[in-house]
């Protein structure tokens, strides 16, 4: 990817689009016609006259402002900035073997299409999904947040105390330069009440410079989520279920944004629904700056594997490094077994795509991998030392074999 990206959840549900090739925004005077196909139902033509007169009218209007190559500016730009983990369709180049281990339909999963098939207008929930408006607070607080004494994490803030002083200890802790990574939060509601907001977003998104036009288009957006009680106004998990670590370190065309990770409500909120708000907040951002351990050690390129075992590689040595910190003396002295207890269950967001090169691994390797880390800070002969990243990274180097063997029962 053009963008060092490293998702912590990807459930499919905050943009289903799976991604061409990012193709050039050039310009168009063009508009579409009233039907498009959809990204998200390969092949399924998405009809206007389906919907209800009102979200008609404002889905006609919005397809009449687009320049007629909208949807391959919105690709483009996603592959630019790394919106999406990008799966593309025809990459087989994974050798795992998914009879070798134990993977299955998870209550993390089931909660995550609960929140898809619960929007009553399932054609509007369709054509927010192609127009990219799930994708706008991801590119608000990745584009235009920062980090702020007035930032709030969590729908009401609840997760601001505890989220805030974590990230300053994480930068204590880790051997890393770290001064630069801020932590941004990514909320709903807050975007779609500011017309200015979305509408810059969409400008970025769509390459649109005149004011008028992407002013306009701000405001269907906002209408069109308004348009179903179900999506809360941009409160609805859908819109912020994520939560990411991102740095242009290397990129040869860096577009300015500083290191960041991104702590999306949506997530925030799962893990709570699902019995996880103890200690999943704090497993995830640690996980995120596990990301950023990797990106200042060049621990992505220090590996011969390709593919979906590369990333698998990467996003298990993230969960054991989180781990590590969680559980040590100097980190955040958190109980092992209470750290543990909450991460097999939030390590449900393992996946079994073994043929994508998004696999963060199944849930059984993420929890193996917190296990270790756990052990590491646990068995260490001196409580007190902090094991420099670079020797934490052999010693996961030399135990990934084991974390990875087929656990399947026959």
């Amino acid at each position: 990817m053009k963008k060092t990206l490293a998702w912590a959840v990807t459930a499919g549900i905050a943009a289903t689009c799976t991604l061409g090739a990012a193709l050039p925004a050039t310009a168009a005077d063009a508009t579409t016609s009233a039907a498009v196909t959809s990204t998200a139902s390969p092949g399924a033509a998405l009809d206007t006259s389906r919907l209800s007169p009102e979200v008609k009218a404002l889905v006609d209007e919005m397809l009449a402002n687009l320049p007629a190559d909208w949807q391959e500016r919105r690709e483009a730009a996603a592959a630019q900035y790394g919106i999406h983990e990008t799966q593309w369709a025809d990459l087989r180049n994974s050798i795992i073997n998914p009879g070798d281990h134990q993977c299955g339909d998870t209550a993390f999963r089931d909660y995550a299409t609960g929140l898809r098939t619960g929007i009553q207008d399932q054609d509007l929930r369709d054509w927010l999904d192609v127009f990219g408006v799930f994708d706008i607070p991801t590119y608000d607080a990745l584009y235009f947040g920062s980090e702020s004494k007035s930032n709030t994490f969590g729908v009401n803030g609840e997760y601001t105390n505890e989220l805030t002083s974590e990230g300053k200890d994480l930068k204590r802790f880790w051997d890393i330069n770290s001064d630069d990574i801020q932590l941004v939060p990514m909320h709903g509601r807050e975007v779609f009440s500011s017309p200015q907001r979305v509408a810059r977003v969409l400008s970025l998104m769509f390459g649109i410079k005149n004011e008028p036009v992407v002013q306009r288009l701000a405001q269907f957006v906002i209408s069109l989520v308004n348009a179903d009680p179900v999506l809360q106004g941009g409160d609805n998990p859908l819109f912020t279920f994520n939560a990411f670590a991102f740095s242009e370190k290397g990129d040869p065309n860096p577009a300015g944004i500083s290191d960041r990770i991104v702590m999306g409500d949506g997530i925030l909120q799962a893990l709570n629904v699902l019995g996880l708000g103890d200690n999943g907040p704090r497993s995830v951002l640690a996980h995120e700056f596990g990301h950023h351990v990797q990106y200042e050690d060049s621990l992505f390129a220090n590996t011969t594997l390709t593919g979906p075992e590369a990333t698998r590689r990467t996003e298990l040595m993230a969960d054991g490094f989180g781990t590590y910190f969680l559980t040590h003396s100097r980190g955040e002295a958190l109980n092992a077994k209470r750290v543990l207890d909450t991460e097999k269950s939030f390590y449900q967001v393992g996946d079994c795509s073994f043929d994508s090169p998004g696999h963060h691994g199944t849930p059984n390797q993420r929890f193996a991998a917190s296990s270790w880390g756990a052990s590491v800070a646990n068995n260490a002969a001196n409580q007190g030392h902090i094991l420099p990243s670079l020797k934490l990274d052999k010693l996961f180097e030399a135990k990934l074999p084991d974390i990875v063997k087929p656990d399947a029962t026959n």
